[in-house]
C-alpha cells in the first residue's frame, strides 16, 4: 500500500506540469469576452432618412421608457411615408429658423414629412405646451421633447438627450388606419 501511495505522489508533479502547460497554451484558459453591443443594439448615431412625402397628418406625440432605451412616438392618421432624424448642434423652428431651447448635452432634430394641420389649415396636432410635449422626468436618456413647428408639409420636433447616443427609427402600422414613427435612443453605447 505504501508503494502505491509513493507512485501516486510521483505522478502529481507530472500532472501539475501538464495542467500548467495546457493553461499556458490557452487550452484551459477561457476565451476572451467579446465586446457585445449594449442590449444587443447595433444602431449608431448617424442621420436616418426617408425622402418620401406623406398624405397623413401628425395627430399625437408620446414617449415611453424601456430597459435599454427611451422611446419617442409620433402618431399619424395615415401611413408614415418620410422623415429625417439626426443629431444637430441646435434644433431650429420650421419656417423661422429660430433656435428651440432644449435641456440636454446633445440634440436630435426629428422632421416628419407630414403636416400637423389638415387641408383647410386646421391643426391636427396642437400641443398645449410646445416646450414640453411629453413628461420625460426621470428618463435615463431623454431630457426634453419640444415642438419646432409644422410648415409647408413638414413637422419638426426637438429632442434633448443626455449625450450623443445611438438611436434607431421604426415605422409601425396602427392603431386603425394610422401609423407611428418611433425613435428609440439607447441608454448607453
Amino acid at each position: 500500500m505504501a508503494a502505491l501511495k509513493k507512485a501516486q505522489l510521483k505522478k502529481i508533479p507530472a500532472l501539475l506540469a501538464a495542467v500548467l502547460m495546457a493553461a499556458g497554451l490557452g487550452v484551459l484558459a477561457p476565451a476572451p469576452a467579446a465586446a457585445d453591443p449594449y442590449c444587443g443594439q447595433v444602431w449608431g448615431s448617424l442621420i436616418k432618412t426617408d425622402s418620401a412625402m406623406s398624405r397623413a397628418k401628425v395627430v399625437n406625440v408620446r414617449s415611453g421608457q424601456h430597459y435599454c432605451f427611451d422611446r419617442l412616438v409620433i402618431e399619424l392618421n395615415g401611413p408614415v411615408a418620410g422623415y429625417t432624424i439626426r443629431y444637430v448642434p441646435e434644433v431650429v423652428q420650421d419656417g423661422s429658423g429660430l433656435p428651440v431651447p432644449l435641456r440636454g448635452q446633445a440634440f436630435i432634430q426629428l422632421t416628419v414629412n407630414a403636416p400637423a394641420y389638415d387641408d383647410a389649415g386646421k391643426p391636427t396636432y396642437n400641443p398645449a405646451n410646445k416646450r414640453e410635449l411629453a413628461d420625460v422626468t426621470g428618463y435615463q436618456t431623454f431630457r426634453q421633447v419640444a415642438w419646432a413647428g409644422s410648415f409647408e408639409g413638414y413637422s419638426s420636433l426637438g429632442l434633448g438627450v443626455r449625450a450623443r447616443l445611438p438611436f434607431r427609427v421604426l415605422t409601425m402600422s396602427g392603431p386603425g388606419a394610422g401609423s407611428r414613427l418611433v425613435v428609440d435612443v439607447a441608454h448607453f453605447w
